[in-house]
């Protein structure tokens, strides 16, 4: 191109030579200028740990020394850093401590009219009566940034680090820290002496973590009750403890033959070095945290995926419980047999292990390991699925809380419904006899899948004390509001998408966004986004309506007559958020006809799915107008039903005016 203008004007005798410089100089110029004017590409920080723990068992405490290499791969000049110190919320008069005190002074009318309170029933006031040797404790007595000592304040569970020379963007710096802890009495997710499990030790949040600095800036996000964002990196822990306990959690193990315990190589024959010590080194690539548990009568079972991980369930049985052991055997089992329609669905597992580790409460995920309290299948998938949908994608769950909980309750309840037609079809395949009876009506069967998310939901709104989605996760007022917007609203959004756009495009997003965003940490502009350019239809008013505001789906048939041999039906818009429209008409010869309104905001239209071949497709409704008429060529003594989204997707807050049935 410059050549070509070149040789050009030196030929033009309308031109002289400064305007032929002028005009060779002008495409660097407007190059220069777009480049300046581009937006950065997404980036995001990179940390590596290198940690030496020695356990003391006796005292539950115990020492670290970590190096943290962190990369700052941002275009900004970080003036300090930030660190969770998470057990220092387990201390008398902690912010934990005060709003869980806070949430139990709150009350609400359940369902058969009792009063009851807001309290996280594992928490309540627990933390406000430990003793000394029962609370937790993260106490940094060194830290170094390229061999200085820094200037350190701290906020509780936060430490802020005041740099005494600035990190540059795109530049990396090594810190060295010195800490002692004390692991608290058992409250929520980590802690000592479970008296639910029985287990000595669950170390999750136990290690100064630094905290996540995105386009946002720093997320020091205080320990009030839920929710993390973390920094992708590498881990090299080493554990010393006592040689009679057994661990597991993140990480491969890097010396199994001399740690033993199930995890050596088969056939090897373990031999543990002398002295009453273990140092257990586990390595952990591309990850955002590092949790682990440890107890002396822990039993270690695992399993091997075709193409798959390895799966590792370690337990605590000392009752030697017939059902306990069968239950943490299924889950093993379990894990086998769901893999393959996790990885056709939602992507695959991009580790080479995961571990199911008795502990901690209910359940709680980790990257590579989930700490579970018992064996309920359903808790061990969910939290299974969040290794896809927090440990992979990494979003902040503090801000889009939904998108993790939600997510994984979603893919949960399907992951639970294919396993339960597997194992139909193996008590089937081991019964012959059994296989035109009953068993074979529940192997058809389409229950609706996430009937109890859009329970959770509408119960919710009709509570009246509903919030927005997109409220940070520690700021709802009450913890119902949060757990069924984060879990069930969440869970409803998906289905719901697939109501908008389509089962199966919907489908095709989750994958897509999958392989997209996996280790990036995607916001919700950026599901979205691939939400739309899978289905070709805008959804921003799905995402402000949904997310941004607690405004309800009601719509409702409001008349219906027959004109010159037409059939008219009007149905009117009763709610606040408008959506696009299915209506099934059907008729006394057992025919039907599906009728397709789409939502003016779409600017586009989903196809028609499974079982819509008869659709007619109208045009799309103003969300302006309160009504809208459909038209059909049947006749009114002929239509038996009339009804609004009989895939009960749509989440209406009331069904009752959805549907007409015409007894002739």
């Amino acid at each position: 191109m410059n050549g070509f203008n070149e040789i050009y004007f030196l030929h033009n005798p309308y031109f002289s030579r400064n305007h032929m410089i002028k005009f060779i100089l002008f495409p660097f110029a407007l190059i220069l200028c777009i480049a300046a004017s581009a937006q950065p590409g997404r980036w995001q920080q990179k940390i590596k740990y290198t940690m030496n723990i020695d356990m003391e068992v006796n005292k539950n405490q115990f020492k670290g020394k970590q190096t943290v290499e962190y990369w700052n791969n941002a275009p900004d000049t970080l003036h300090r850093v930030f660190f969770h110190l998470y057990w220092n919320a387990f201390q008398p008069n902690s912010m934990m401590d005060m709003r869980s005190r806070r949430q139990g002074s709150i009350t609400r009318r359940d369902r058969d009219g009792n009063e009851i309170g807001d309290w996280d029933p594992r928490v309540q006031d627990r933390i406000a009566y430990l003793k000394p040797d029962e609370i937790g404790y993260q106490n940094v007595t060194s830290i170094k940034m390229n061999g200085r000592m820094q200037q350190t304040k701290l906020h509780e569970t936060i430490l802020e680090v005041i740099l005494d020379k600035a990190i540059l963007p795109k530049t990396k710096v090594v810190f060295e820290m010195e800490y002692d802890a004390q692991v608290p009495l058992q409250v929520r997710r980590s802690g000592r002496d479970n008296p639910q499990t029985g287990v000595r030790l669950t170390m999750t949040q136990w290690y100064p973590k630094m905290a996540a600095y995105d386009a946002e800036g720093w997320h020091p996000t205080p320990y009030i009750a839920r929710e993390f964002y973390g920094v992708w990196g590498d881990f090299d822990v080493t554990i010393n403890i006592d040689k009679s306990y057994i661990l597991g959690g993140t990480g491969y193990l890097q010396n199994p033959n001399t740690i033993g315990y199930g995890y050596e190589d088969k056939g090897v024959k373990v031999n543990r070095p002398a002295g009453n010590r273990l140092s257990w080194r586990f390595l952990a690539p591309n990850v955002h945290d590092f949790a682990w548990a440890a107890d002396p009568q822990y039993k270690h079972i695992t399993r091997q995926i075709a193409g798959g991980p390895t799966i590792h369930v370690l337990y605590k049985n000392t009752n030697n419980d017939p059902k306990a052991e069968a239950g943490w055997k299924e889950i093993a089992d379990a894990a086998v047999t769901v893999y393959p329609f996790i990885k056709s669905n939602f992507g695959e597992y991009p580790y080479k292990q995961y571990s199911f580790v008795h502990g901690g409460d209910g359940g709680m995920e980790y990257a590579m390991t989930t700490m579970l309290a018992g064996t309920s299948l359903g808790t061990a998938f969910h939290e299974w699925m969040h290794s896809w949908y927090q440990m992979v994608l990494g979003t902040n769950e503090s801000l889009y809380a939904w998108m993790d909980e939600g997510f994984t309750e979603f893919t949960t309840n399907l992951i639970e419904e294919f396993y339960r037609k597997e194992m139909v079809k193996k008590h089937l395949s081991n019964n012959p006899a059994e296989r035109n009876k009953s068993n074979s009506i529940a192997m058809n069967a389409k229950p609706r899948y996430h009937q109890s998310n859009y329970n959770g939901y509408l119960n919710l709104v009709r509570s009246g004390i509903e919030e927005p989605l997109s409220i940070h996760a520690d700021h709802f007022n009450t913890n119902y509001a949060y757990s069924n917007a984060s879990y069930s609203k969440g869970a409803v959004f998906l289905e719901q998408l697939g109501y908008i756009v389509g089962a199966e495009t919907r489908d095709k997003i989750l994958l897509d966004y999958y392989h997209q965003w996996r280790f990036k940490t995607p916001n919700l502009n950026d599901f979205i986004q691939v939400a739309e350019k899978n289905s070709g239809i805008k959804l921003d008013w799905y995402r402000n309506y949904w997310v941004n505001t607690t405004r309800t789906i009601d719509y409702a048939i409001d008349s219906l007559w027959e004109t010159g041999g037409n059939t008219s039906l009007r149905i009117r818009n009763a709610g606040s958020i408008p959506m696009p429209i299915d209506v099934k008409i059907s008729f006394r010869d057992g025919s039907s006809e599906w009728h397709y309104i789409p939502m003016y905001l779409m600017f586009g239209q989903k196809p028609a799915e499974e079982g819509q071949d008869n659709r007619k497709v109208y045009e799309a409704w103003k969300w302006t107008h309160p009504t809208y008429q459909v038209q059909t060529s049947g006749k009114l003594t002929d239509i038996i039903s009339v009804e609004i989204d009989p895939s009960y997707r749509m989440a209406d807050t009331d069904r009752r005016n959805n549907k007409l049935e015409l007894k002739w």
